[in-house]
């Protein structure tokens, strides 16, 4: 299986890898710094280079529990390469996947409201929770709370425990398919936000919540009697708005 480095450093840019398998212009890493699409995260993007040549790597996602890299040219089997990710887009997805943990640590820890689904852009996010109606009143308050736990700089940081571990921890159950996904995996991935919030997952993440900037709720649409979705925004390289 594919060695994935960008879950022990997210802020990991380049990196030496060897081509383990070629199915036309999909090729296979021994090791990669490419995120695969999952989990509402979108897959980066960037680019091989192999004897000074570079590939553009234009999708990135999981095939058959490995990470499959879609190619713009073909390239050889058993290929020396250097992997480059496209560094503006790959921060851009961990400033807003920090603020969605933010949003839904607020929302789970003050209202219960647990998330019923979710996806990140480069330039928003969304979340659906499941909730009572929610005034602008109500949309300011948790804004502030959210903006509360970012100005505080707390740390951001991921760890692996064993899977009994994370069934005596009911707070990770954030789904309706939650508990169903943990005991399926023998180790579980934890995201920690120090002192507020411990989720499941396996995405990237800025190590700091100053990192992510001010957020902004911009709006909350009504999706169904207890589904609302909230869409934020956040300010260019984490500068408040």
């Amino acid at each position: 299986m594919t060695e994935l480095l960008f879950l022990k450093d997210s802020y990991l840019k380049k990196f030496d890898a060897k081509v383990v398998k070629v199915q036309g212009s999909i090729a296979y890493l021994d090791k990669t710094a490419f995120y695969p699409r999952g989990g509402g995260q979108p897959c980066d993007t960037g680019e091989l280079i192999q004897n000074g040549r570079s590939n553009r790597v234009l999708e990135v996602f999981w095939e058959e529990g490995d990470v499959a890299h879609r190619l713009e040219q073909p390239i050889s089997d058993g290929a020396e390469i250097s992997g480059q990710i496209d560094w503006g887009l790959r921060y851009a997805h961990m400033r807003h996947h920090t603020a969605v943990h933010i949003l839904s640590g607020v929302m789970f820890r003050d209202y219960s409201a647990p998330i019923t689904g979710g996806q990140i852009y480069p330039d928003r996010a969304r979340v659906d929770f499941d909730v009572d109606e929610v005034g602008d009143e109500r949309v300011r308050e948790i804004e502030s709370k959210c903006n509360q736990i970012v100005d505080e700089g707390r740390a951001v940081t991921a760890r692996m425990v064993p899977r009994s571990v994370a069934l005596e921890m009911p707070e990770l159950v954030r789904t309706k398919t939650g508990r169903k996904l943990i005991e399926q995996l023998p180790q579980v991935r934890l995201v920690e936000i120090e002192g507020f919030d411990v989720q499941t997952d396996g995405g990237t993440h800025v190590v700091n919540t100053r990192e992510v900037g001010h957020i902004k709720i911009k709006g909350v649409e009504n999706k169904g009697k207890h589904n609302k979705r909230f869409e934020l925004v956040l300010p260019p390289s984490g500068e408040s708005v």
